[in-house]
């Protein structure tokens, strides 16, 4: 990083043009697109400008931290995105209407599916889907826990069969 113009002779300009590719170079290494790099840099700069107790000798560590600190919470917010995503309906925004109307078909089936099999089956799938292990899956059933492999194989072979004597092969 470059020096910071002291406070007395302080020139936003200045300081933008000796931190501004130091600050997106630092962002895109957390974010990996260079394209939202550039903007939460632009970002950093405007946060910089409206704190003047920022501006200083100290306005390079001040720039650096806040930098990374917007990129970690744009990293976690579209992680966020993408959770909640998948989540709701597991249709992805971007979406086309075909894709999404495949993909609630697809949920509608196997949903009827999951009510045709019996209730420990339907539970063990669900469970397994849900990404407990073995041992929370026994807990949670009250199995034993060195049942569960074979109970959940059978389950799976029984969701296999169902799904493709209602709709056959995909």
């Amino acid at each position: 990083m470059e020096a910071v113009p002291a406070r007395e002779s302080f020139s936003f300009e200045a300081v933008f043009h000796a931190q501004y590719e130091c600050i997106a170079r630092a962002i895109v290494r957390i974010l990996r697109d260079p394209a939202r790099a550039e903007e939460l840099a632009v970002d950093v700069f405007w946060k910089f400008w409206r704190t003047p107790r920022a501006h200083g000798e100290r306005a390079a560590g001040w720039l650096y931290r806040t930098a990374v600190r917007m990129a970690l919470n744009d990293l976690r917010r579209h992680n966020r995105g993408l959770r909640n995503e998948r989540l709701s309906d597991g249709v992805p925004a971007q979406a086309t209407p075909e894709q999404a109307h495949a993909s609630r078909e697809e949920q509608a089936h196997v949903r009827l599916v999951l009510g045709a099999l019996g209730a420990r089956q339907a539970e063990l799938l669900l469970l397994r889907h849900s990404g407990l292990s073995y041992d929370e899956m026994a807990s949670a059933l009250d199995l034993n826990p060195a049942s569960v492999g074979k109970l959940l194989s059978r389950a799976q072979q029984a969701f296999r069969k169902e799904y493709v004597s209602r709709y056959g092969e995909k």
